[in-house]
């Protein structure tokens, strides 16, 4: 004996075809590739934000170095100077310029401009990390002076 089911529903029934699917893969191809790109930069701003806080830490300890100096110390003279510096495996050139400011009349105040800029050594690493920390200060000392109290 024969039991015949018919399904009406079957035949409305439908699957994907090969355009749809192929679209469909295409679309979500597209989108990891954004999502992986993203990635790849979120990474390497990481890498150059841990540099610049490592560079901002070597500005800051030399900067503390001049303040801790009197102010006709020798390191306080007005120039420029560049040294390389290594600071927990990676090299930074720190640049130290001083620079005397003036009064308007053009004679020079008892007030040093003190500018510290630590720029990390790419090296092998990608020009990103190269990224300069520039810190600035001005340092003075007593001057000798009067004033009235009323």
């Amino acid at each position: 004996m024969k039991v015949k089911v018919k399904n009406k529903n079957r035949k409305n029934e439908r699957g994907f075809t090969l355009i749809e699917t192929s679209i469909a893969m295409v679309t979500m191809m597209v989108a990891g590739l954004a999502v992986s790109s993203l990635f790849v930069f979120s990474m390497q701003n990481n890498v150059g934000g841990n540099e610049r806080a490592l560079a901002m830490a070597v500005a800051q300890q030399k900067m503390e170095q001049l303040r801790s100096v009197s102010f006709e110390d020798a390191s306080l003279t007005a120039g420029t100077t560049t040294v390389t510096v290594t600071s927990d495996n990676h090299n930074y050139t720190v640049v130290k310029a001083i620079a005397d400011e003036v009064n308007p009349n053009n004679s020079i105040k008892q007030l040093r401009r003190i500018t510290i800029t630590v720029t990390p050594d790419g090296g092998a690493r990608a020009n990103w990390t190269r990224t300069p920390v520039t810190l600035v200060s001005f340092r003075s000392t007593l001057a000798p002076g009067s004033f009235a109290v009323q």
